[in-house]
C-alpha cells in the first residue's frame, strides 16, 4: 500500500509519520497539499502540526483546502484515512468525522504520555489489539478536548464509533485519567466508515523502539 501524507503550511509531524510507516515496511510519500493526491494513493494520513498557525480554529483553514475534497472522495471510496492531532482537527472540521477538538480544559499545551483503552477491535485501526487493552501513546496539543453536542454524542456511542478512550494504567476512565477534558474521555473516533478515523494522541511517536513505547504500531498497521 502507498500512503500519502498530506503536508499543509504549518504541518510538522509529516516526517515522523513517514518514518514510522516505513519502519513498518509501508510505502509512504509526503504530498504538498497544492499538488493533490497522487494517482497511486491507497491510504492517507493527515499529520499533526499547526496548519496555518491554527488561525480561526485549529484545522479550520486546512479543512477548506482543495485537496480535502479529494480526501473526502477517497474516503467515500473506502481508502483508509487517518487524522492525527492537528490532522484529527482537520478531519472533524472537514466533516470526515463528527465533533470538534477545542481548547484543553487546563487552557495550556500538554505534552505527556497517556494511556488509552481500546474500545473495539473490529476496525483496521484496532485489529492488532485486544478489546479493553491499555496502550501508552504520547499527546502534544493545546486544543485536544473533544466536544460534540449531547444528542450527537449519544448517537456516536450507540453506533459504537469511539475507538479509544483516555484511561489510567488499569483501564479505568474518569477525570483523573482524562488529560484535556474530552467528553466521555474520547481520544479517537470513527467516521461514517470504519476506514476513516481521527485521534488526538500520536501513534507515530509510539512506533520506533529506540524512542519509547511501540504501542502505536497497531494503529498504523491498518495501512499494511
Amino acid at each position: 500500500m502507498t500512503v500519502s501524507i498530506v503536508r499543509f503550511g504549518g504541518s510538522n509531524c509529516d516526517r515522523d509519520a513517514k518514518r514510522a510507516l516505513e519502519h513498518l515496511g509501508i510505502d509512504a510519500e509526503i504530498v504538498w497539499h497544492e499538488d493533490g493526491l497522487p494517482a497511486d494513493t491507497e491510504g492517507i494520513v493527515l499529520p499533526g502540526g499547526f496548519s496555518y498557525g491554527d488561525y480561526l480554529r485549529a484545522g479550520a483553514m486546512a479543512a477548506r483546502a482543495p485537496i480535502m475534497e479529494e480526501v473526502r472522495e477517497a474516503a467515500s471510496d473506502g481508502v483508509p484515512v487517518l487524522g492525527v492531532c492537528n490532522g484529527a482537527q482537520i478531519g472533524c472540521e472537514s466533516g470526515l468525522t463528527p465533533g470538534a477538538f477545542t481548547t484543553n480544559e487546563s487552557a495550556r499545551f500538554q505534552c505527556e504520555h497517556v494511556h488509552l483503552r481500546v474500545e473495539r477491535t473490529d476496525t483496521p485501526w484496532t485489529a492488532a489489539y485486544e478489546e479493553g487493552e491499555v496502550i501508552e501513546v504520547p499527546i502534544a496539543h493545546g486544543e485536544g478536548r473533544y466536544e460534540i453536542a449531547d444528542d450527537r454524542l449519544a448517537t456516536l456511542e450507540a453506533e459504537d464509533r469511539v475507538l479509544f478512550r483516555y484511561c489510567d494504567e488499569h483501564g479505568e476512565v474518569g477525570p483523573h485519567a482524562n488529560p484535556n477534558g474530552s467528553k466521555h474521555d474520547v481520544a479517537g473516533v470513527l467516521g461514517d466508515r470504519d476506514t476513516v478515523a481521527v485521534l488526538m494522541p500520536h501513534p507515530e511517536r509510539a512506533t520506533l523502539p529506540d524512542v519509547g513505547p511501540t504501542d502505536g504500531q497497531g494503529v498504523l498497521r491498518a495501512f499494511e
